[in-house]
């Protein structure tokens, strides 16, 4: 049976207009301005009423840590992709520090092992570079994973890319977008020795900023962009989080982009005395200055992306300052959300939104068949309605069961999103039956 989306307001390619969408099977069939779908009446459809609601593709999120395997107390694929649906996020790409770690061709055959059997939305995983692994490279299937995940700075286990050699032959010889988490390991290091001189053992996290500080990353980064125009690599640099960064992208250089998360985005170093270590990531949330330059940039072609970095942790192994609690935070149920209450102040335009987070992920990684309505595309949308209305516990979808927006009251609120062309959630709950399916990309 055909489905058909009438009554609401379409949002993609840059255009805003009163819409029908048709859909068949999986696939969108036609998307229909300012008319009637011929076949409506036909009683052969399915009709989703979107009135007074706006209407878009599935938002794309290129960066989310789901936690699955070896660290399910945390989060699983299953919890976090019900999340991720009840947001409007219909595809996510999955970071590679598990355990074991995405490290080996077989540690990523288990992971999409266990998404085929329990992943609510479309799901791809990233590849993880290490000092001595790039020459499983060649073997990686450039169809099956968006790219290749390098952590230039402070890291868990052995994925810290440190060596001059290494990087050389990452950047040298990677078949695939790298995607990059930027700070600098030795400036943190004497940051940290230098606040717990001034502060004690664990100073609280008011002082994350300065340890993880705006030249660590900036100096990482600087060092990653350089290293992509030697090599003449594609280079997406993750959670950019400084002012100073911004300088070193150009929208007329599309092989160096850049990534803002919507945490960056939306708190500052102010939210730290009320939201405490909820808000503790890393790279550090800094100033108002640096997340003001942050929202400048998604409007000027600095910022490529919008992602989360959903990073769970349970509320327990938040406690302490700087050095104890663990940083990360959920944010995929509530990013779509948020960044349209930056809309609606005026930060960027609902198109300049959908663009960030829906057409050029799928650009950039180069996706097939998403991220765009469009006639032959897979049937992923999302739709949202101006809604007032206040985030408790009890709406919360992520295994860790917090989330730093508890107690916020957002304007929008996603009514239905469809993946596949099937209604994943219906506004109150998620398809727990419905699997979605693997990204192809290329």
């Amino acid at each position: 049976m055909k489905r058909v989306i009438e009554g609401g307001t379409v949002v993609n390619e840059g255009k805003t207009f009163n819409g029908t969408i048709v859909i068949d099977n999986d696939i969108i069939e036609a998307v229909i301005s300012d008319g009637n779908y011929a076949g409506a009446d036909t009683g052969a459809c399915e009709h989703i009423d979107a009135t007074g609601c706006y209407v878009l593709p599935g938002v794309i999120d290129s960066h989310v840590h789901f936690r699955e395997p070896g660290l399910t107390e945390k989060a699983t694929i299953h919890t976090e992709s019900m999340a991720a649906a009840a947001g409007g996020v219909t595809s996510f790409f999955d970071m590679p520090n598990t355990i074991p770690q995405t490290t080996t061709l077989e540690a990523l055959e288990e992971k999409f092992s266990i998404a085929a059997a329990s992943s609510h939305v479309n799901y791809s995983f990233f590849f993880g570079a290490t000092n001595d692994n790039a020459s499983l490279f060649s073997r990686l299937d450039t169809h099956r994973i968006p790219g290749i995940k390098l952590f230039m700075g402070s890291s868990t286990g052995n994925m810290l890319v440190d060596k001059a050699a290494a990087l050389g032959k990452i950047f040298g010889e990677s078949p695939l977008p790298l995607m990059a988490h930027c700070e600098d390991t030795d400036i943190i290091k004497r940051n940290t020795a230098k606040a717990v001189a001034m502060y004690g053992d664990d100073p609280r996290v008011t002082h994350h900023p300065e340890i993880r500080s705006s030249e660590a990353c900036y100096r990482s980064t600087e060092l990653a962009v350089s290293l992509a125009r030697r090599y003449g690599q594609q280079l997406h640099v993750a959670h950019v989080s400084t002012e100073r960064e911004l300088e070193l992208f150009s929208p007329h250089e599309p092989l160096i982009t850049a990534e803002a998360t919507v945490s960056h985005l939306y708190f500052c170093d102010r939210d730290y005395n009320a939201l405490g270590t909820r808000i503790k990531c890393n790279p550090a949330i800094k100033s108002t200055r640096d997340r003001d330059a942050l929202q400048s940039a998604l409007t000027d072609g600095r910022i490529a992306t919008i992602g989360t970095d959903h990073a769970p942790h349970l509320l327990s192994q938040k406690e302490g300052g700087c050095l104890r609690a663990a940083s990360g935070m959920p944010m995929v149920q509530f990013s779509l959300v948020t960044m349209l209450e930056l809309a609606d102040r005026g930060v960027l335009t609902i198109e300049r939104l959908v663009e960030l987070m829906c057409h050029r992920p799928a650009l950039l990684f180069s996706v097939r068949q998403r991220g765009f309505l469009r006639k032959g595309y897979k049937a992923d949308i999302t739709i949202v309605r101006p809604e007032t209305w206040t985030l408790t516990g009890s709406h919360i979808l992520s295994k860790c069961g917090w989330s730093p927006m508890e107690g916020h009251t957002f304007m929008w609120r996603v009514e239905h999103t469809l993946c596949n062309g099937h209604t994943v959630y219906d506004g109150k709950k998620v398809d727990e039956k419905y699997i979605a399916q693997e990204i192809n990309f290329r």
